[in-house]
This record gives structure tokens, sequence and C-alpha cells, in this order.
């Protein structure tokens, strides 16, 4: 989906658009996204400022100064302000992980589309104590809403797809739920219904049983 690696087989459409190849051809594909990873991929040797606006700073027409602002503005909308001459060695890991949304949902004005219209999560939360998972988890939240935005202006990052095997962000951070087993969706439903499902491997993932179809 995100056009790091071509589909061995089959067809990827993003909000009815067919992505035919790798993230090469997204201009042609029309649609901006969003990526948070795991490790959060910060550049060490780059402080948080020169992170959170490095496309803008590659890619855009926008003078320095109007990026640094724009910096900030993102930086604000994750709870972290005034880090933006901080290096990723001084952050904690929640921080490095807000860090990265920032830099994932931070305005273009360059652009025609000037926020990402999907951000990709992968494993926001891993390696994160429980109270750091809830501010990353709230945020991912926050950084959604329709119609106002934690920075007060119109949300228009609608769309967002989580990668996790946590449970506090499945009920935390997302509405519907896509299970993966052996690489093919093997359930889907709400997060009330994950909680009820009869499915048999679903069920022992959301005990944590040593009991079941999955073997260890």
């Amino acid at each position: 989906m995100a056009g790091l690696l071509a589909p061995d087989k089959g067809e990827v459409y993003i909000c009815g658009k067919m992505r035919k190849g790798l993230i090469s051809d997204e201009g042609s594909l029309g649609l901006r996204i969003g990526l948070v990873f795991q490790s959060a991929a910060l550049f060490d040797s780059l402080s948080v400022r020169e992170n959170v606006g490095f496309m803008l700073y590659e890619h855009s027409t926008l003078s320095p100064q109007r990026i640094s602002e724009l910096v900030t503005e993102s930086l604000a909308a994750v709870g972290l302000k005034g880090v933006e001459n901080r290096y990723p060695s001084e952050l904690s890991g929640g921080m490095k992980k807000r860090v990265a949304l920032a830099r994932a949902i931070i305005s273009d004005e360059s652009q025609e589309v000037r926020e990402p219209e999907v951000v990709m999560y992968d494993e926001p939360t891993a390696g994160l104590d429980p109270i750091a998972s809830t501010v990353v988890e709230d945020l991912i939240r926050s950084v959604h809403i329709k119609g106002r935005d934690a920075r007060n202006k119109p949300g228009n990052i609608a769309s967002y797809i989580v990668v996790t095997h946590q449970h506090s962000t499945i009920r935390r951070a997302v509405d519907r739920l896509l299970f993966l087993h052996e690489g093919r969706i093997l359930w889907e439903g709400t997060t009330a219904e994950f909680d009820t499902t009869t499915n048999p491997i679903v069920r022992q993932f959301v005990d944590g049983s040593l009991k079941g179809p999955i073997k260890y």
C-alpha cells in the first residue's frame, strides 16, 4: 500500500485509485501517504527540526523560515514543544515515536494535497511502557479527528492503518480490525466483536492462551 514493495500479484486500490508499482508512481496516483515506522526511523545526525521538516527541506518550495514554523506546529500537534533543537539521542522512546508522527503529518503548503490522506503506523507502541503507549494511542486518535485536529485546524487526515499486536492499541486507537494469520486475512470486525468472537485463532490471541490452534 505504501509503495515500498511491488505486489507479487493482484491489485492495490487506495481511495479508489490503483497503485501500479512503487512509491515512484505516487505522483501519478495523486495520493500522499504518511508513514510512522516501528523504530521511529529518525536520522541520528539531524535535529528534531530537521527530521520533522525533512521532506519539506528536500522537496518543497517553502522558505526555511516557513518550514520551521510548520515544524513547530506539527510538534505542537503531538504534544512536543521546544524540542526542535534536540537530537534523537536526547529523546525518550515515546518522544521519538511522537517526533516520527509529527514528521508523518506535517503540512506541505506548496502542494495541492497539503497533508497525507492516509497515515500508516507500524507497531506505533512497540517497546513503550503502558503510560507512554496510552499517550501515543490517544495522539493517533487526536490527529485524525474530523472537523478540527489537535492544532485547531480543519482535520484532513481522515484515514489511517495501524499494524499492531498490542491489545491496548487495538482497543484505544482503532475502530475496525483485520486479523492476519499466515499471510491471509482470517477475520475482520469491530473492536467490540474482537472481544466476543468465537474464532478459535482470534480467541487464542485475545486470551493469550497457550492452548489453541496456534502452536509455539
